[in-house]
């Protein structure tokens, strides 16, 4: 029995992430939120990658929100400029993971990334 090759998706997340030494984050940010798209055969992998990349680069991931592939954002009508979709697709050709958006944290002031 052969196992069937799963295809490869990008899945856009939203990561925050809290303070760490070397972050890079500005002076007085309590945090981040970064929209990401990452690829992966299924939304855990993609979630797992993300995180690891992310220790990698020094940041501290604390939560992720996933909100699926293009196809299932689209079923739920989220309008994806070409912009976006050039990042989703780039994601997918080099099987990596795209910051596209970066938002540090000021206090206890979390504004959605839009």
């Amino acid at each position: 029995m052969t196992k069937e090759k799963r295809s490869q998706q990008v899945y856009t997340l939203l990561v925050e992430v809290g303070r760490a030494p070397n972050d890079g984050l500005p002076k007085g940010a309590s945090g981040a939120g970064l929209l990401c798209y990452a690829s992966g055969v299924d939304e855990a992998e993609a979630v797992r990658e993300t995180v690891a990349i992310l220790k990698q680069a020094e940041l501290a991931p604390l939560d992720v929100t996933g909100y699926g592939t293009i196809a299932e954002r689209e079923k739920q009508g989220h309008e994806i400029d070409d912009e976006e979709r050039a990042l989703m697709a780039r994601a997918l050709e080099e099987n990596s993971v795209i910051i596209a958006q970066m938002e540090p944290y000021f206090g206890d002031d979390k504004k959605p990334l839009q």
